[in-house]
């Protein structure tokens, strides 16, 4: 057993491999989902940053902002400390999806078969809301003062 960690060590595994006590863990093994434990143990902001990267998926495809249809308006509802409805539309997206988006501001002109810009960012008090509505483009007016 000795001379098998005493070959790792020795060989070009030495950087892929941590040494910690009587264990040895290796940095880099495959894709897969990073223990709590082996973030405790290895740097941390590296292994954090790889353990997000496995989850995150880009919104719009990895594009700026996307164009797309209104199908429908509807109202969501906002979590607990939070009241009042968020206008919301859904939107048959240029890449075939269907998504949900909040349209910031008071008041809109938006109804079924408009032509929105959708951007990315989240609306926090409203679960699953990650898209916006552009204001001021396509057929989306401008807010009014």
């Amino acid at each position: 057993m000795s001379c098998l960690i005493n070959s790792i060590l020795n060989s070009n595994y030495t950087k892929s491999v941590l040494n910690v006590g009587k264990q040895l863990i290796p940095l880099q093994t495959s894709i897969r989902n990073v223990t709590l434990w082996e973030m405790h143990v290895r740097p941390t902001f590296l292994l954090r940053k790889e353990h997000e990267a496995l989850f995150k998926k880009p919104l719009l495809d990895g594009k700026p902002q996307m164009k797309g249809v209104v199908l429908k308006t509807v109202v969501r509802k906002p979590k607990k400390p939070n009241s009042g409805n968020r206008k919301c539309v859904i939107v048959r997206l240029s890449n075939g999806k269907e998504k949900t988006a909040y349209i910031p501001g008071e008041g809109h002109n938006l109804q079924e078969h408009n032509i929105v810009l959708i951007r990315g960012g989240r609306t926090k008090d409203v679960p699953g809301l990650k898209l916006k509505v552009v204001r001021g483009a396509y057929d989306c007016s401008h807010v009014k003062k």
